[in-house]
């Protein structure tokens, strides 16, 4: 069987290594030949635990191939980015421009995949792009059982985390919901092949939605956490300790507050319900805002805790301990952290420090110009405030009692 993905991004390059490994012929497709010069040359152009040695093993075995055009297959695997625009609409441009490549191609028995975060419709939208493109096939109908049909649609989210994707694009259960009934069944029977968590069959509707729900679910219980946070400023109290504390109740959980919510899922995914239900997402509405202004909030106390030195911010030097959207890994779409040091490089300090392992040169553009890319130990013994971002393993072990800063602000709890 062979396998069409289109997308060679975070979710599709390690979807087609794991595919070729488990013997599918494979063709990886992806409109930025940089990428594809790059994966020839055995470099992935994010970092992912495993995957060079998986791809490369793919390669060598000859059941991968790259392209940045679309080809004949049986399965075609829809990977594309869908950001939001600046008004936070859903930006579905890629996953169209996927379907007319991929639409000449169609023959009768083809099974498309839609993976890409999608709002509610989109499977059915494409479905009705393809019926256009392709008039003399019979495509499937939303709601009905769906037999009688020449190609099969489905959707089904991927569910993985960045530095585990590719044990969890394996071991996760995964909703399969298909435009009809049968689109579903073909679907998880393409899945069962490879996935050793359960398939669970739903319609696309459902499946587009529970994708949504999962990511806005984490997102409101972040912002719970980080209105407590503010509440616990204001009180004088430690929000670790409060946080601790209302852990031990057998029916509570309370999350960790932090920065801000960064990414290409949790920060992103909760437009696409507001989007469709504006007037019935209230609530998942108040918890981006509240998630958006967390840099915000760590920017105000940095301001507070230059005041209250008593000495002005052109002789003070900060030290912003990551970078990184999350801990531990590269990845830097939609980090917190950027947002704050982007604040900091404006306020006009005598030098402005960065500490990220993961990093090797300081990020392109003029707002990091001003900025260093430095050590640990230099930032702790020439720094006078430090702000820890992001709770890298690495800063977990640090000896702060090396500090020269009469202040530090730690964002994760990692250093009380």
């Amino acid at each position: 069987m062979k396998v069409c993905v289109i997308g060679l991004g975070y979710i599709g390059l390690p979807t087609a290594a794991m595919l070729a490994l488990e013997k599918y012929k494979v063709v990886g497709i992806d409109i930025n030949k940089k990428v594809i010069d790059a994966i020839y040359d055995g470099k992935v152009h994010f970092f992912e635990p495993e995957l060079e040695n998986i791809l490369e093993h793919a390669l060598k075995g000859g059941n991968l191939r790259c392209s940045i055009e679309p080809e004949q297959a049986d399965v075609f695997l829809i990977t594309v980015p869908t950001p939001n625009t600046k008004s936070r609409k859903a930006d579905l441009s890629a996953i169209h421009d996927a379907i007319l490549g991929i639409g000449p191609l169609l023959i009768e028995g083809n099974l498309i995949i839609l993976e890409s975060t999608s709002s509610v419709g989109t499977t059915e939208n494409i479905t009705s792009m393809l019926q256009q493109i392709r008039p003399e096939l019979k495509f499937p109908v939303y709601g009905t059982e769906g037999s009688d049909v020449d190609v099969h649609i489905a959707y089904c989210p991927e569910r993985v985390l960045p530095g585990r994707i590719l044990e969890e694009l394996i071991t996760n259960d995964r909703i399969v919901g298909g435009v009809t009934a049968t689109c579903a069944l073909k679907a998880e029977r393409f899945y069962s092949s490879f996935v050793k968590g359960n398939c669970v069959v739903t319609d696309s509707r459902t499946a587009e939605l529970c994708k949504l729900s999962e990511n806005a679910f984490r997102d409101v219980n972040i912002a719970f956490a980080n209105e407590l946070s503010t509440i616990c400023d204001k009180h004088n109290i430690d929000v670790w300790e409060l946080v601790r504390l209302a852990n031990h109740h057998p029916r509570v959980d309370i999350l960790q507050p932090g920065p801000g919510v960064g990414g290409h899922c949790i920060a992103v995914d909760p437009w696409f319900i507001i989007e469709s239900a504006p007037a019935e997402s209230i609530l998942i509405k108040t918890a981006r805002e509240i998630n958006d202004n967390r840099p915000n909030v760590v920017f105000a106390r940095i301001q507070d805790s230059v005041e209250s030195l008593g000495r002005d911010v052109s002789d003070l030097v900060i030290a912003c301990f990551g970078l990184s959207f999350k801990r531990d890994v590269d990845d830097f779409r939609g980090s917190p952290a950027v947002d704050v040091v982007e604040k900091v490089l404006k306020e006009g300090f005598k030098d402005v420090m960065l500490v990220e392992p993961h990093l090797k040169h300081i990020l392109p553009g003029k707002q990091f110009s001003s900025a260093r890319l430095v050590d640990s130990v230099e930032a702790l013994q020439h720094a006078d405030i430090l702000v820890l971002l992001v709770d890298h393993e690495e800063f977990r072990t640090l000896d702060t009692r090396l500090r020269k800063a009469a202040i530090v602000i730690d964002t994760r709890g990692i250093w009380n």
